[in-house]
């Protein structure tokens, strides 16, 4: 009976985690696509930013909106809903005349991946094996930033070798999230559920953590910000700067962006000063996109993938352990929550002001700059940090 019972808690967990894969992967499906969609509908960088960072906006307010649901409905119903959002998500791309239904279906993108990143995660970790939940933390990670990574690469080849680009994408995405959503229907619940009391995800900062939370706030939304850039703009240098008219390429370079913000995640226990270690990898990061911007480099835009991508991981998983360190117990989970909301208007804000900057001169000259302002803050934060530590 235990054995029956572990094996069948032990394909709920995959379950679970095939879930959180898909629903991420929904996300990022667009990404290689905005040269074909700025082809279509006559648009520029300013527009293609906007489209990108109305998704972040909808994280923002997924997670304010249904961050503490899932304590009172139970996890699943909730993911249901997250699933359901990514399938309308996925309808609203492949049924699209017009950039109207594009800017709906970012949105309500992100909405699903605000309901996924937390609930997801607890739901996770609620199914793993007693004395393993550190494991299914890590575990939550992967399927999140796989997914990430995985929906541009999956993007790209389909766009770079299958027929109609800018609709199969979103067919098979809409068959992974079928299939995603069957699977969960199988999975066990974790949670009784009670009385639905529709109440905002507190946001706070307690004075007690107040100057860590900066730094790494700070932090956070520098890594945020160039991972936007990359997933924005990046397919428009390739295009238009390095003359590679390659989706496949441009999802490669994401995905690679993303698992080595994985592996920032995995390796962070092992790193001294870790917050301030990852702050050095982005200003290398930063400064590798400065070169392949000026000089043209598709090596130096590679190297700058890995490098950013580590930078972030290392941040992102050294900020939040500082931040739950220093936090009251009692407090941690909104302080948490402050954390990402900081993040996620980090992936949106700074993305759109350098797509107004890129319409007013030139992709070159923009992102040169941008790349100075983020490494600029990254460095104010590796001072700040080195400081406190000594």
């Amino acid at each position: 009976m235990d054995g029956d019972g572990g094996s069948k808690s032990a394909v709920g967990f995959v379950l679970a985690v095939l879930a959180f894969w898909v629903a991420m992967v929904g996300t990022t499906l667009p990404t290689p696509l905005y040269p074909l969609y700025a082809q279509r509908y006559g648009f520029g960088s300013l527009l293609v930013t906007v489209i990108f960072g109305i998704y972040a906006f909808g994280v923002v307010a997924g997670l304010i909106l249904f961050g503490n649901l899932s304590d009172q409905l139970g996890r699943k119903p909730l993911l249901l809903f997250g699933l359901a959002l990514s399938a309308g998500s996925a309808l609203l791309f492949l049924l699209a005349q017009s950039l109207v239904p594009i800017y709906v279906g970012r949105v309500v993108s992100g909405f699903s991946a605000g309901v996924f990143t937390g609930t997801a995660t607890a739901y996770v970790i609620d199914l793993a094996p007693r004395g393993r939940r550190r494991l299914a933390s890590f575990v939550a990670v992967v399927a999140n930033l796989g997914g990430l990574g995985s929906g541009s690469l999956l993007s790209g080849l389909l766009a770079q070798w299958a027929p109609h680009p800018l609709r199969t994408p979103y067919a098979v995405d809409l068959g992974l999230v079928a299939a995603a959503t069957a699977g969960l229907l199988l999975v066990p619940e974790t949670v009784s559920r009670g009385e639905m009391r529709l109440r905002l995800q507190r946001l706070g900062i307690p004075d007690e953590v107040r100057a860590t939370f900066v730094r790494a706030a700070l932090a956070g939304v520098a890594a945020f910000a160039v991972s936007g850039v990359f997933s924005s703009v990046a397919p428009e240098f390739l295009s238009l700067g390095l003359n590679h008219h390659s989706p496949a390429l441009t999802g490669l370079l994401v995905f690679l962006l993303f698992m080595m913000s994985l592996v920032g995640q995995a390796v962070v226990v092992r790193v001294p000063n870790p917050l301030a270690a990852g702050c050095v990898f982005l200003v290398v990061g930063v400064a590798l996109l400065a070169v392949s911007l000026a000089a043209d480099s598709l090596a130096a835009l590679f190297a700058s993938a890995v490098f950013t991508g580590l930078g972030q991981g290392v941040i992102i998983s050294a900020g939040l352990a500082a931040i739950a360190e220093r936090a009251p117990a009692e407090r941690r989970g909104e302080t948490a929550s402050s954390f990402f909301v900081t993040c996620y208007l980090g992936l949106s804000t700074p993305v759109i002001a350098a797509g107004i900057a890129i319409h007013y001169s030139s992709i070159r000259t923009a992102g040169i700059g941008f790349c100075g302002g983020v490494g600029l803050v990254a460095l104010g934060v590796l001072r700040s940090q080195l400081r406190s530590a000594s």
